[in-house]
């Protein structure tokens, strides 16, 4: 019986000892392996990629978007510097349809898109300054479109969502995580209908 139990020992030995050379063994084959290597380094080197390739799309998009406000503030305060809009009597809400039409797809226009049209004395005293918080969220902005000759500014305004910030780069500059992207045209009027300014 004492046989028998040291029998049974050294078959139990020579196991765990074999099973600790596998596990060895294992281990040594595992970390000269290159198998797998490429995914491994993709892994490590993805959420940084991906997270730097979604700022770039969005700072591009953001760029895209003021561009395509200052191309349709361009468009429609040709309207008021030519005497179309005086003539066809437009008010702040049909300039702003107007103004809507150029900006197809891109914004929400008739929530978002915010129009201030002033005169101002000389260009020196034309405001063309961001406008408060306050200003935007209680739609402080009037329309005055000006006679002939008069100097006028036409201020197009608009709340961008900001979706990403990469590092402490943050493309949002107001509350509720959105950027102030406005389009400005300052410009005197033609002299529609008279001889001269």
């Amino acid at each position: 019986m004492i046989q028998a139990i040291r029998d049974g020992l050294s078959i139990g030995t020579a196991r765990l000892k074999r099973a600790r050379f596998l596990r060895i063994k294992t281990v040594r084959r595992f970390a000269k392996g290159e198998d797998g290597v490429a995914a491994v380094e993709f892994g490590m080197v993805a959420a940084p990629f991906l997270a730097l390739m979604f700022a770039i799309m969005e700072t591009s998009l953001v760029f895209f978007a003021g561009q395509t406000l200052e191309t349709a503030v361009a468009d429609s305060a040709r309207m008021i510097m030519t005497g179309q809009a005086q003539s066809q009597g437009l008010t702040q809400d049909t300039f702003k349809a107007e103004v809507c039409k150029r900006i197809v797809g891109l914004f929400d226009c008739n929530a978002g898109i915010r129009i201030d049209v002033k005169t101002a004395a000389s260009f020196a005293a034309a405001s063309t300054a961001k406008p408060t918080a306050a200003d935007l969220q209680n739609n402080n902005f009037g329309y005055q479109p000006g006679g002939a000759c008069s100097i006028v500014v036409v201020r197009l305004m608009y709340q961008w969502p900001v979706y990403m910030s990469l590092l402490g780069f943050d493309l949002a500059d107001l509350a509720g995580n959105k950027r102030l992207l406005m389009a400005t045209a300052a410009f005197r009027n033609e002299p529609f209908g008279s001889s001269s300014c």
